[in-house]
């Protein structure tokens, strides 16, 4: 109730408009792009508990150290140990498998920039665990966040990030000079035919 409560005071007054396709009933990876800021952070929460989604989120253990760990965790947050991707994703699907989780956020892209590819941790753990994807947004342009489709996977990479290419193409993030192209390593380099006219 508290959450909701503080959710409609910060969209009440915040210059950001919340936009929203219906929120998901099902457990879902909730995908949060383009990350180019942590104001990003502040936004996911707030579309979360304005819709009344249970979500958690990763974040590095450091985050989780001291007086700071209890608020963190209350907040949602799963501590993860970043040096090893492959472990991050084993634990997160053993947890959802418990039922601890019903929206995880995953922030694929960093807020840094000029990476080349996304994470695919987000991918693994929706094909792992049977979870669909919701494409949560931020666009500076418009200045509007919110949630667009909630989508299932199908195994086929390319075919898959080409939805999710498509959905953030006009999508900006806070500092748009930080974005990153929504595209996987494990993705197959598009190939020619030599004998197509």
């Amino acid at each position: 109730m508290l959450k909701r409560l503080l959710a409609r005071t910060f969209w009440a007054f915040s210059r950001w408009t919340l936009v929203s396709e219906a929120a998901p009933t099902r457990p879902t990876v909730l995908v949060g792009a383009p990350h180019t800021s942590n104001w990003d952070f502040v936004l996911m929460l707030a579309i979360a508990w304005r819709l009344d989604i249970d979500v958690h989120w990763l974040g590095k253990k450091s985050l989780f150290r001291g007086w700071r760990g209890p608020i963190m965790r209350r907040l949602g947050g799963i501590p993860v140990d970043r040096s090893d991707p492959a472990r991050v994703v084993k634990d997160v699907v053993g947890q959802v498998h418990d039922g601890t989780v019903f929206g995880l956020v995953v922030t694929p892209d960093g807020t840094r920039g000029g990476n080349e590819y996304w994470k695919s941790g987000f991918y693994r753990i929706a094909r792992e665990t049977g979870m669909p994807v919701t494409l949560g947004f931020v666009d500076r342009t418009t200045m509007t966040s919110g949630l667009g489709p909630t989508i299932d996977l199908t195994g086929d990479v390319g075919a898959d990030m080409d939805r999710i290419r498509a959905f953030y193409a006009d999508k900006a993030g806070v500092r748009p000079e930080r974005r990153t192209e929504p595209r996987l390593r494990e993705e197959r380099p598009a190939t020619t035919d030599p004998d197509a006219t």
